[in-house]
């Protein structure tokens, strides 16, 4: 179709609705349609006062009441589309059947949605619903009023070729179309696969995360070739773009693509997996997700670290639970040179030998470390099964010993200050000591 053909289908149209709206049957079926939308109106107000969406069809299965609760919000529609119906029936049993076309059309339109709606009511992603009604219920239009066929060659009718592809509104159309409905059962199966392999213990949780990456991968690849070569477009015409794809990786996407890459090697060397206590530079978690780009650490005060995969590969990363949850615990302290060292000893080890998360196979191990300038100072070590609040542990274990040194008489050394003042006639020397 070129510009005059265009043209005249225009002027052809723009004749037939001209002489359309010159007719006083028009606006009498006009005012019919209105009223049929006002009546939908207030019939829809009324089903809303009396029917509780909530508590409707409770006890019914989860699809079943969804698709009530559906059919329950589109009452405006089912009502405008029976109204409709009943004015042309009686307007056609009652003049000729052409002085009720507008209300057939109306009547068809209304049903068309109706139809849509409920068929869409299975599909979660208000989005994805409300894309798909409209593009359907459009196509649904065209073909009623008896314009599909010409609208489709119209939008066939001009493109641009990219090397040997040549680009329609109308492939695009077709293609994005199919890549929709490929992509959302490709999402069905992933998420039914996924839930396969979760549901498996005989798998690692990287060997999890890992399956279900490549699953929706190759699905993804796979749903994308489908949809183009179903619309006749052959993948050797796209290797134009494979160049442009390449030098956008080589220039602005290397970054991306090392992210990806060190994703896949970390969940096949099961260095980090989901759930390790890991400590990043200064920044300590547990992981909770491994993306395709990155890894999100819970820190655990509501804050969550998202780490590029790169880095876990080129930085060093301190894995707490890696091969072996137990922790072991250091707490260094001093007391000054009044107090028995084997003493001091004998009451750290019993002290974090009490603690209730302290390990009974491993016994806790004090020893001396130093003389220092302001008296002795102890090393106390002690295992616990996981380093999950190992400060809180440290914390419990430092109290518990302040209570047992109070109990023996045990006290920590103070740093003695000297101070000397001169001035005056006389030199004044004062020297104020802390006791130890």
């Amino acid at each position: 179709m070129d510009l005059k053909d265009l043209m005249e289908f225009l002027q052809t149209t723009a004749r037939s609705v001209g002489a359309e709206i010159t007719s006083p049957w028009f606006y009498l079926q006009f005012g019919l349609v209105l009223a049929a939308a006002g009546i939908a109106w207030a019939a829809e107000a009324a089903i809303r006062n009396r029917v509780d969406l909530t508590s409707l069809a409770m006890r019914w299965p989860l699809p079943l009441r969804h698709f009530i609760r559906v059919l329950v919000g589109s009452a405006s529609t089912a009502v405008f589309t029976f109204v409709v119906i009943v004015e042309r029936v009686v307007m056609y049993h009652a003049t000729w059947p052409s002085r009720s076309y507008l209300l057939m059309v109306a009547a068809k339109l209304g049903l068309a949605w109706l139809v849509i709606r409920l068929l869409t009511s299975v599909l979660r992603n208000a989005f994805i619903v409300k894309l798909v009604s409209i593009t359907a219920w459009f196509v649904a239009a065209l073909s009623i009023i008896g314009q599909l066929d010409a609208t489709v060659d119209l939008l066939d009718s001009f493109g641009i070729t990219l090397g040997g592809l040549r680009l329609t509104p109308l492939l695009v159309i077709k293609a994005g179309a199919l890549l929709i409905i490929a992509l959302w059962i490709t999402n069905i199966a992933s998420n039914f696969a996924e839930s396969r392999i979760n549901s498996t213990t005989d798998l690692t949780p990287s060997i999890q995360v890992l399956l279900i990456k490549i699953i929706r991968i190759g699905l993804l690849t796979l749903a994308v070739v489908i949809a183009l070569d179903a619309v006749g477009i052959n993948l050797s015409a796209l290797a134009v773009f494979s160049g442009a794809v390449g030098v956008g990786i080589g220039i602005g996407l290397q970054k991306i693509v090392a992210n990806f890459i060190s994703g896949i090697i970390l969940l096949a060397d099961k260095s980090v997996k989901p759930g390790d206590l890991v400590t990043i530079g200064d920044n300590t978690g547990r992981i909770s997700a491994m993306k395709t780009r990155y890894i999100s650490v819970a820190a655990g005060d509501g804050r969550e670290f998202l780490v590029p995969n790169e880095d876990l590969v080129t930085q060093k990363v301190v894995n707490w639970t890696y091969t072996d949850k137990n922790t072991l615990v250091k707490i260094a302290f001093g007391t000054n040179y009044d107090a028995d060292p084997r003493l001091v000893c004998k009451l750290a080890a019993e002290t974090a030998a009490a603690h209730p998360r302290a390990q009974k196979g491993k016994p806790p191990n004090c020893i001396l470390t130093e003389f220092a300038e302001a008296g002795m100072k102890f090393s106390l070590t002690f295992w616990i099964a996981d380093p999950d609040g190992m400060d809180n542990v440290k914390s419990d274990v430092m109290l518990a010993l302040w209570d047992a040194f109070k109990r023996e008489g045990i006290r920590v050394p103070y740093p003695v200050r000297e101070i000397r003042v001169r001035g005056g006639a006389l030199p004044v020397e004062t020297t104020v000591e802390v006791p130890s």
